[in-house]
């Protein structure tokens, strides 16, 4: 009987967060980044990767708030380390340039890596494969078409020519027979 009210509970607490979420962003676009931030903080603090990112932008750019870049980077960690791939992409470009934290380099490119060796194993997946033979058939397709049409206007650029050599030569050809008659 528990499990079953925990179930239930389960997706509306989500719709309320997601709700909550939504009036945060809402009170973001007029402006009221304070009341925005109210309530983000506890959604960012609850696993909500949305709030998070959004508090660390919020920091990273002044936006609403005093520029502040360690806070931006604490929040970016929070949502990087849920997964959220913008996050790890921004983090890890804090940590190169040193923005609310001294540069580390090997920490830096661990972060912007993390989205492209999570997905490494696509790269062998049977539809990345068939994508991958479709789209180089369809570029086979393409350059067989732009060649056809190359060596066209270049047979018909040859030909024009040959036309004119050989109606200059029948010219000339007429003219030194009728010198010679």
């Amino acid at each position: 009987m528990v499990f079953a009210v925990l179930a239930l509970s389960l997706p509306a607490r989500a719709a309320d967060q997601s709700a909550r979420f939504r009036e945060a962003a809402t009170l973001h676009r007029a402006g009221d980044t304070v009341a925005a931030m109210a309530i983000w903080l506890p959604l960012a603090g609850s696993g909500d990767v949305n709030a998070a990112y959004n508090l660390a932008v919020v920091h990273q750019y002044g936006d609403g708030v005093p520029k502040n870049a360690a806070e931006a980077l604490k929040w970016y960690r929070v949502a990087a380390e849920r997964g959220d791939r913008p996050a790890q992409s921004r983090l890890g470009a804090m940590y190169l340039n040193g923005e609310g934290t001294p540069r580390d380099e090997k920490e830096g490119w661990r972060w912007i890596n993390a989205h492209r060796l999570a997905h490494a194993h696509h790269d062998h997946h049977p539809q990345m494969l068939a994508w991958r033979k479709q789209a180089a058939s369809l570029i086979w397709a393409s350059d067989m078409r732009e060649s056809i049409a190359a060596s066209r206007a270049g047979s018909a650029q040859v030909l024009a020519e040959l036309k004119r050599c050989a109606t200059a030569a029948a010219a000339g050809s007429a003219a030194v027979m009728a010198k010679i008659d």
